[in-house]
């Protein structure tokens, strides 16, 4: 069963996230409440935050939901591929439905399988017309669609002075 959007649940998950702002424990405190909020409003299983590093051509993680599976400082590479262009370039979301759309953009789709992923939803982080980094979730199959956009995105942009932080 999917989450509750109801406009309620997501005032809630808003306030939340604002409050966390205010902690000193950032962007930890920030990203936790970001977490728990599309957790509560959009769904996941899996959840990651990337920061855009330019000059070196990668991407780096610096937060996630599975430790264990996706620890905190793994880097990827930043390829010229058709969602590195669509996500990153042009600060696109991207939505793949299925296990074969995860297999078709992400290298490391074996382990996105292993954990009950086969459907993503990516979005980006934006700043001044750049793209920082993304926001990652991942849930079974089919789970998102167009209509979990622009809540994700509300969340991603309260994301970004955390992000900024953590990548000076």
């Amino acid at each position: 069963m999917q989450p509750n959007t109801n406009s309620h649940l997501i005032d809630e998950s808003l306030s939340a996230v604002a409050r966390a702002h205010a902690d000193t424990q950032q962007p930890q405190a920030t990203f936790d409440a970001i977490d728990k909020a599309l957790a509560a409003t959009v769904g996941h299983r899996l959840f990651t935050i990337l920061v855009h590093h330019r000059a070196a051509r990668e991407s780096e993680r610096i937060y996630t939901n599975m430790r264990d599976a996706y620890p905190v400082g793994g880097r990827k590479p930043i390829t010229d591929s058709p969602w590195m262009q669509q996500v990153m370039h042009q600060g696109q979301p991207y939505i793949g439905r299925t296990a074969d759309d995860i297999r078709d953009v992400f290298f490391d789709h074996a382990l996105i399988e292993s954990l009950g992923c086969r459907s993503v939803l990516n979005i980006p982080l934006r700043w001044r017309g750049e793209t920082l980094g993304t926001l990652n979730l991942l849930h079974q199959e089919n789970w998102y669609g167009t209509q979990h956009v622009e809540t994700a995105r509300v969340f991603a942009q309260l994301a970004v002075p955390a992000l900024m932080a953590a990548a000076d």
